[in-house]
């Protein structure tokens, strides 16, 4: 089968579209036969073990697991010993390392909604269950709230923006101009030019959910209304893999005010992942994917994630037929 594999730290370079054994599920996993992944900020990181910490994680002078890709969707080939949730043919989504393959296995994957294509399903799993921890458990976002998103034309901003606006909140989203027909028509009631305006001046806000973490917390914290909350999702240095001197100065700002400070480490969640789906089946959230990729482009597809531009997901298509 082939597979996308990283066997040394560096530029999208060194991802090699390889011939590899086709695994084999332990008695907990299914082995997914992929129809489509995609691509996120974990994966640049992962590829150019930048920054540093993350190797202890991924290994030290290369990684240990050499097989890149986390977002999947897919059928399901064979089930391991223990699964009784799914079954041969089940059409399923979630993630699973190596997910830039042909064949994948992994226990983290929920049935796929019938109305929902692969392309859309390998958008969802870790830009949705970032931006559904943000809003709903770090960000606590209410009714009539008004909510700030900086970054919201990226994959965790898209996805944010409709959770926010599900949950009932009065949304403004930070980005670029030629962002703004999308923002507005995922639901944004009003935008901000960073190019020409600081989001920070631009009014209070019960609630921030920073996805890029480019202004200073304490001009954040100033743009808080009494009681508001800033989230950090990411920065463009490292983002939350980074987020040491972050962590720290959040704990430092949140002291003795009602203005509070945190940082989302997001974690694989089904259940989560559960909600995404009802709602995108509700309509209230849709995927935003940008571009499209088959897996032999994957470098390609790096190139431009690193670029900063994607507007949503990157999608990975595999060259079996979609439906």
């Amino acid at each position: 089968m082939k597979a996308i594999v990283c066997r040394r730290y560096g530029s999208p370079d060194v991802l090699e579209l390889a011939e590899v054994e086709k695994p084999v599920p332990s008695a907990g996993e299914v082995l997914i036969r992929v129809r489509a992944a995609s691509v996120n900020p974990f994966d640049r990181h992962f590829m150019r073990g930048k920054p540093f910490p993350i190797r202890a994680m991924t290994g030290l002078r290369r990684p240990k697991e050499s097989r890149a890709g986390v977002d999947v969707a897919g059928e399901v080939e064979s089930v391991g010993t223990s699964v009784i949730d799914l079954k041969v043919g089940d059409a399923v989504f979630g993630s699973a390392r190596g997910a830039f393959g042909d064949y994948v296995c992994t226990s983290k994957v929920i049935r796929k909604p019938n109305g929902m294509t692969f392309e859309d399903a390998a958008a969802v799993p870790v830009a949705g269950f970032t931006a559904l921890q943000a809003v709903r458990d770090r960000g606590h976002v209410q009714a009539g709230e008004k909510v700030l998103i900086h970054g919201a034309a990226g994959g965790v901003g898209t996805f944010a923006l409709q959770i926010a606006k599900a949950y009932g909140a009065e949304v403004t989203a930070v980005s670029r101009p030629e962002n703004f027909d999308l923002l507005r028509s995922i639901g944004a009631d009003h935008v901000v030019d960073y190019t020409r305006d600081d989001f920070t001046k631009s009014g209070q806000y019960d609630v921030i959910i920073d996805c890029y973490a480019t202004r200073p917390l304490a001009a954040c914290r100033r743009a808080l209304a009494p009681h508001g909350r800033y989230v950090m999702v990411g920065g463009p240095a490292g983002g939350l893999l980074a987020s040491v001197t972050g962590l720290l100065a959040a704990k430092l700002l949140s002291i003795g005010s009602n203005r509070k400070v945190a940082i989302v480490s997001a974690k694989s969640n089904l259940n989560d992942l559960a909600t995404l789906a009802e709602w995108i089946e509700a309509g209230k959230v849709k995927p935003v994917i940008d571009r499209q990729y088959a897996l032999s482009e994957v470098p390609d597809a790096m190139r431009y994630l690193e670029q900063g531009r994607a507007r949503g997901k990157i999608v990975i298509q595999m060259s079996h037929p979609s439906n």
